[in-house]
């Protein structure tokens, strides 16, 4: 076939297997909320199932992140999906409403949200019948805080086992091996705070 002068031959190149259409914006944030939460990129890429190379070409622009690769970053640097590509956060009102909220009930739990979605933070008021999840050892990221209300709450720690009266409070690291439940046939009441390093689940021991 005869070619017209001028005219600009046809690319015959192999698509680059390392080049994907960009979300311009992503690349940059990535990088800077890795920064800002104090991760080499070695240490982000591990808790990210990723090899440090692939996350340096995301954050470079060079490779496009896939939607399960976006919410396993979004968890590792404690923000959602939606910064991350740049949507801008809804306004957040400060004040829960307990009429808003209705409880949701989990393996015998019943959970009662005291704080708002989306934070690094997540405040609960949980009620725990006796006899349910006693034999449930967990273990995760993150801090735990709580206090008891009311009934009395059986709280393991390892090897240590305490017993807590209402106005009683504990802290723990929560990748110490706990359980939880309540010590009493009346069942306890409890308030619960966790920081949100893995899931943004409203159960934080399902």
């Amino acid at each position: 076939m005869l070619s017209h002068p001028g005219a600009h031959p046809p690319d015959t190149r192999s698509p680059d297997p390392e080049a994907a259409p960009a979300l311009p914006e992503v690349a940059p944030r990535l990088r800077e909320l890795r920064r800002r939460r104090g991760l080499t990129l070695e240490a982000a890429a591990q808790r990210a199932g990723l090899s440090p190379a692939h996350l340096s070409r995301l954050e470079t622009g060079r490779r496009q992140p896939s939607l399960p690769m976006l919410l396993g970053l979004a968890r590792i640097y404690g923000t959602t999906v939606a910064e991350l590509l740049g949507e801008p956060a809804p306004e957040r009102d400060p004040i829960i409403r307990a009429r808003r909220r209705e409880p949701a009930a989990a393996d015998g739990w019943t959970y009662h949200r005291a704080g708002g979605p989306g934070r690094a933070m997540q405040a609960l008021r949980l009620v725990v019948p006796y006899g349910t999840q006693g034999d449930l050892v967990r273990v995760h990221p993150g801090e735990e805080w709580l206090y008891v209300m009311n009934g009395r709450l059986r709280l393991s720690l390892g090897d240590t086992v305490h017993e807590l009266a209402p106005g009683d409070s504990a802290h723990f690291d929560s990748l110490t091996p706990h359980r939880i439940a309540a010590a009493t046939p009346e069942g306890a009441e409890l308030l619960f705070v966790h920081t949100l390093l893995q899931s943004p689940d409203l159960h934080p021991h399902r």
